[in-house]
């Protein structure tokens, strides 16, 4: 190998990183895109003439590597907080207050930065080479996705100084890479992802690094974690720093010399916010010199010196275009506002729940009216309110009918603000039980899904819940969608399934009112299907978590002869798994728990294990008995609830502390 070789492949890594940094990071193009790939091109031909050559911080070297088994875990060197929210102008003036007592002094400014909607990472240098890329995970532990990370063309894989740094920023895909995204998915009749976020995250998480070399993310780097090199005096001269070692950073901050410019760069910026090639869902305000910022210090979860200025949940308007009604598997029948399709949250909704009568009675909603859609923590949409001031005189109320096609005469209970069918095992509700039956909460069944029970029973093989344990691979085999293959693993998938703990069993029955939470508490106290049969009214509004309204329909719904039958039938192909013990005493005992939002590094069902091994309750509703609400990403209305009730709120992190796991 000739000398000039060498300094060909030397020479043109650095004309590539230097173009990568004027592009990425400074916003500058100095040289066009095909220009790059042919320089690209010719190192990549001398790296495969050389490859003794080759180094892991060569720009030819973001390319997808083979797909992993599964992401190793990493130690966090330095601890991934996250920021306290404020919500209202009284929040951030009140975050104002407490700085001013804790650094003692009103001398002392703010730098506002764009809140990015993305997915944060840790990115790990020695020497100025990447070493490791790191998602957040807990706080603690992350996981290793080096291998994607250094796909995506804005993270620098050699810094512009050999420095020992590490650095957290944000990934995240356009709004146009997203709607490119969604377009490909659409001609290929595959479901549509809801947001850029989701994608985001969903991307970085792939095991496939081919995948996400596909996929255009960006970054945006705008803290550095630990850097040994040098003194910074202000949070504005670490982004400086962070750009001129090759990170890209969002230019949008600004230094604000009291609370009141805060305010008015909150402002500008909710409302500028949309016109962005990303999404931004609020600003993070910290207290600008880094000596308060020491003084400030830490939580037990977030910094004192900052804080998450959240902007309003968004919303839309919309039009009613009708009410209509669908039947659940117990029976419930629930209306349902027909939208003219509206764009809420990076995704297209045309439904929304009006939950009952007495909600349509209060919010005065009729078919025709123009509404506002909010999609804000919950996933679920939500009428707002009516825009009464559009009406024409043509809108319609809606009336509930005596009977629908669907299970034919309904009624409204005395005490409840829900219609049902009196025939509850009718048309809908009885497809609607036999497919919760076979859930994931139920009795998890793989493979047997809605389309394929609505199959069986359309076919006349299913229409009892024992049913689905007497089928046979000659029974299915020459249905469409089967062949010999899928039919024996169906019917071995039923077979798994033929041990079932108390909890879902219970779950699987469809008794109005039992969820997961009552399931659990009534298995635990009684420990038996029998015993639980043949108790007393009294001894069930006895059960902690199980009220006079719940107790009476667990009552009534083991005393009727057909669900006797029902149950009966069922025990003759399956087993009820040993009951375990009721909970004992914990150093949670007496505590009840309520989780809201996307938990990172838990399942919700892990989660609430985790407070049953402990002694404590779980509900789904917030109240005054509530002990703690556990909120994760995009939290809900239950996380306004808690604050409203004063209840105390914990972050994933604060509760895995709590529960030492």
């Amino acid at each position: 190998m000739s000398p000039s070789v060498l300094l060909r492949i030397q020479k043109l890594r650095e004309v590539i990183n230097r173009h990568r940094y004027l592009y990425h990071v400074l916003d500058k193009q100095e040289l066009s895109d095909a220009a790059l790939d042919s320089l690209k091109r010719e190192l990549t031909e001398l790296e495969a003439a050389h490859p003794e050559l080759i180094t892991p911080d060569s720009p030819t070297q973001r390319v997808a590597g083979e797909p992993l088994d599964k992401f190793a875990k990493v130690t966090h060197t330095v601890p991934q907080w996250s920021f306290n929210d404020a919500f209202t102008e009284e929040d951030i003036r009140a975050f104002d207050e407490r700085i001013k007592k804790g650094v003692g002094s009103t001398r002392y400014s703010y730098l506002c930065e764009l809140k990015i909607d993305g997915f944060k990472i840790v990115l790990t240098y020695k020497k100025g080479k990447l070493i490791t890329a790191a998602t957040r995970g807990n706080g603690t532990v992350g996981e290793d996705v080096t291998a994607n990370i250094r796909t995506i063309e804005s993270v620098p894989l050699i810094l512009e100084k050999p420095e020992d740094v590490i650095v957290e920023g944000e990934v995240w895909l356009s709004k146009k890479e997203f709607k490119r995204i969604n377009r490909e998915r659409a001609k290929a009749g595959e479901e549509l992802y809801a947001n850029p976020r989701n994608v985001a995250a969903g991307t970085i998480r792939q095991l496939d690094p081919r995948i996400v070399a596909k996929r255009k993310l960006d970054t945006f780097i705008y803290d550095i974690a630990q850097w040994e090199a040098g003194e910074l005096k202000t949070q504005e001269e670490e982004l400086k720093l962070l750009q001129t070692l090759g990170f890209k950073v969002n230019t949008h901050f600004a230094h604000s010399v009291d609370i009141d410019a805060v305010i008015s760069f909150y402002k500008k910026w909710m409302n500028r916010a949309r016109r962005e090639p990303y999404g931004i869902d609020g600003i993070v305000v910290k207290v600008n010199e880094r000596a308060h910022q020491k003084t400030l210090g830490y939580t037990g979860k977030a910094p004192r010196f900052a804080i998450a200025y959240k902007f309003p949940a968004q919303q839309a308007t919309t039009i009613v275009e009708d009410i209509i009604l669908q039947v659940g598997r117990t029976g419930v029948v629930t209306p349902v506002a027909v939208l003219k399709p509206v764009l809420v949250d990076g995704s297209t909704v045309s439904r929304a729940t009006l939950h009952n009568e007495d909600e349509i009675e209060r919010l005065d909603v009729r078919v025709g009216d123009t509404v506002i859609l909010q999609k804000a923590g919950d996933i679920i949409p939500d009428i707002v309110s009516v825009l009464t001031e559009l009406r024409t005189g043509k809108e319609k109320k809606f009336k509930f009918p005596s009977s629908i096609p669907e299970c034919g005469k309904i009624e409204r209970l005395p005490g409840e603000a829900a219609y049902r069918c009196v025939e509850r095992n009718s048309g809908v509700a009885l497809r609607r039980k036999l497919h919760h039956f076979a859930s994931k909460h139920a009795f998890d069944i793989e493979g047997l899904g809605p389309k394929i029970i609505d199959l069986l029973m359309d076919h006349g093989l299913v229409s009892r819940f024992p049913d689905i344990f007497t089928l046979k691979e000659g029974d299915i085999v020459d249905l469409p969608k089967f062949g010999e293959l899928s039919a024996k693993n169906l019917i071995t998938a039923i077979n798994e399934r033929r041990k079932v703990s108390l909890p879902r069993f219970l779950i699987a029955l469809s008794i109005p009112q039992v969820g997961e939470e009552t399931a659990e508490d009534i298995a635990e106290e009684f420990g038996t299907l029998s015993y639980i049969q043949n108790v007393s009214e009294e001894e069930l509004r006895a059960v902690v978590g199980v009220g006079e309204v719940v107790a009476h329909e667990i009552y009534i719904w083991f005393r009727d002869a057909h669900n006797g039958a029902l149950v009966r039938d069922i025990l003759k192909e399956v087993h009820i798994e040993a009951q375990a013990k009721k909970r004992q005493l914990g150093p949670l005992s007496g505590k009840m728990f309520v989780f809201t939002g996307t938990l990172a590094t838990i399942t919700r069902d892990k989660a609430k294990a985790l407070v049953r091994d402990h002694g404590a309750e779980v509900s789904e509703s917030v109240s005054r008995k509530t002990s703690y609400v556990v909120t994760g990403d995009n939290p809900g209305s239950k996380h306004t609830q808690a604050q409203e009730l004063g209840v105390a709120i914990l972050s994933e992190e604060q509760f895995l502390k709590l529960v030492k796991k």
